[in-house]
C-alpha cells in the first residue's frame, strides 16, 4: 500500500560465539510456508471396530521459503547488524552476494561454544520464528568475471526451536489427586473409560486393580468402577 514503509526481513543469530550477526534479507521472499504436525499412536482395543487414536506429542513447526541474493540489483548489499539484543545496530562491512551466501550457510555449522548449530530468529514484520536452520539449497544463476557468485536462489528451511526451560513453563498434563467413581454406560468399556480419564487406554489396569475387576470383558452397564489418580509420569510403564 502507498505510504507504508517496506519492512525488510532478516535472520538473526541468537546464541553462540560472537558476533551475534543479523543477516538482512534484501529481497523479501515472495511467499513462505509454515507447517506443523502432531504425532499420534494407534492402539487396538478388543471389541472395537477401529483402534483408538492417542496423542503422543507435538512436532516442531517448519518454515520454508526461497531467498534471492543479487549483487547487481542491490550492490553491494546492506551492512550487517551486530548486537546481542538484536535492537542496537553496529555497522559492519557491506556484504556481497557471496558473503551473504556464506553467512547464511554458515548457520548450519557447529558453534564452538554451543557444540551445535546456533539457534536463529527469522523476522519479517509480525513474523517472529525462533528456529535452527535445517537445510539450505543453493542455485547460483549469475557470476562475476572472476567466477565469484553474483546472484543466487537459496531454498532455506527452518525448524522451530524452543528451549527446555520455556517448554517446562507451559501447561503440562496433570492427573487428578482424587479417586473417582464412574458408572459403566451402554457403549462403555474399561478401555474407553481409561482413555477418557487418563488419555491413554493402558490406564485400564489401574482401574481394574482399584475396582477388583478380574475380567474386564465381564463388566456390564450399570456397574461402577474406581478411577484412581496416577502416581507419576511412569505409571503406565509400571502398569504393563
Amino acid at each position: 500500500m502507498a505510504g507504508m514503509k517496506l519492512e525488510k526481513a532478516f535472520i538473526a543469530k541468537l546464541d553462540g560465539a560472537p558476533p551475534l550477526v543479523r543477516i538482512p534479507v534484501l529481497f523479501n521472499p515472495a511467499e513462505y510456508t509454515i507447517e506443523r504436525a502432531n504425532a499420534y499412536k494407534s492402539t487396538p482395543v478388543p471389541g472395537l471396530g477401529s483402534p483408538l487414536i492417542q496423542f503422543v506429542n507435538g512436532d516442531a513447526a517448519t518454515l520454508s521459503m526461497d531467498l534471492v541474493i543479487d549483487d547487481f540489483t542491490d550492490p553491494p548489499g546492506a551492512p550487517p547488524d551486530v548486537g546481542p539484543n538484536l535492537s542496537g545496530t553496529l555497522a559492519g562491512a557491506p556484504m556481497s552476494a557471496a558473503q551473504r551466501i556464506d553467512a547464511i550457510v554458515g548457520l548450519l555449522d557447529i558453534d564452538r561454544h554451543l557444540h551445535a548449530p546456533p539457534p536463529v530468529r527469522f523476522v519479517w514484520g509480525p513474523l517472529r520464528f525462533d528456529a535452527v536452520l535445517e537445510k539450505v539449497g543453493r542455485k547460483i544463476t549469475l557470476f562475476h568475471p572472476s567466477g565469484v557468485p553474483a546472484r543466487a536462489n537459496l531454498s532455506v528451511s527452518f525448524r522451530e526451536f524452543r528451549p527446555l526451560a520455556r517448554q517446562l513453563d507451559e501447561p503440562r498434563r496433570e492427573s487428578s489427586d482424587k479417586t473417582k467413581r464412574r458408572q459403566i454406560r451402554a457403549a462403555d468399556t474399561i478401555w474407553l473409560i481409561a482413555d477418557r480419564e487418563y488419555g491413554d487406554v493402558r490406564g485400564w489396569r489401574h482401574i481394574a486393580e482399584a475396582s477388583d475387576v478380574d475380567d474386564p470383558r465381564a463388566l456390564r452397564p450399570g456397574q461402577w468402577v474406581q478411577v484412581p489418580p496416577l502416581e507419576g509420569e511412569d505409571a503406565f510403564v509400571r502398569a504393563r
